[in-house]
């Protein structure tokens, strides 16, 4: 039973979205300000954590750059705002996806369940692991390891990397990126933002020197590639 913690203000969003998780069979956590978020993050651990960013104390960005301090669970931003500049501040803090208030119950529940699955709670990905050089992409253990040293990347850029591993030493074009992250499409001019910051937070964590990357190339006009040489193992026939 997947876990996910609730971090809102207002009454009303708050007992909507609870009721709905209930009864999809998720064990939920509540707070209805950024304090008590922190706290109850501590104490539950969940799986995913839906964050609303208008909080009456801590502003949803430093709640969600604190618990991506210490954790990758998934985190969905809730906002009264549609700016384009609010939605990229808060994926460059670490969040998975983002809705604007008010949205469909529906439309919460599959974002809900896209990031469970990106969590790799009810997710299979094969029993191997695919190398490129030094990097090491383990899709049974759902980990990645760079010259030998673990490597923390949130479920987003776990999708991301896994899909350029799967595809080493050829070009992933952007949009294809686009469906492995995002199960359903937003405005396009943000999507396009979006991949660039994940790929971006990837390139500081496996790469020597982020600004001269080894693996994760830019093909400028067509999108990314993870550099040759690749062999997979542990390979499932």
């Amino acid at each position: 039973m997947a876990r996910v913690l609730i971090v809102e203000d207002d009454d009303a969003i708050r007992r909507l979205i609870v009721g709905a998780l209930q009864q999809e069979g998720y064990a939920v956590a509540v707070a209805s300000d950024g304090a008590r978020g922190l706290e109850a993050f501590e104490r539950e651990r969940p799986d995913v954590v839906v964050l609303d960013l208008r909080l009456p104390d801590i502003h949803g960005f430093e709640v969600c750059r604190r618990i991506r301090q210490q954790s990758s669970s998934p985190i969905l931003m809730l906002t009264a705002m549609s700016e384009e500049d609010e939605v990229l501040r808060g994926f460059q803090l670490g969040a998975d996806d983002y809705l604007t208030k008010p949205f469909s119950v529906k439309v919460f529940l599959a974002r809900i369940e896209a990031l469970v699955r990106r969590s790799g709670t009810r997710l299979n990905l094969g029993d191997r692991a695919i190398e490129v050089a030094d990097l090491v992409v383990d899709l049974e253990r759902i980990e990645v390891r760079v010259r030998g040293r673990p490597v923390e990347p949130t479920p987003t850029e776990f999708r991301i990397i896994s899909h350029l591993a799967r595809n080493a030493g050829q070009i992933v074009k952007r949009s294809n990126l686009l469906l492995q992250i995002q199960d359903i499409p937003i405005n396009h001019r943000d999507a396009q933002e979006i991949i660039k910051v994940h790929i971006r937070h990837l390139r500081n964590k496996v790469e020597r020197d982020p600004g001269e990357p080894e693996y994760i190339r830019t093909v400028r006009g067509f999108g990314y590639m993870l550099d040759s040489p690749v062999h997979e193992s542990l390979t499932k026939p």
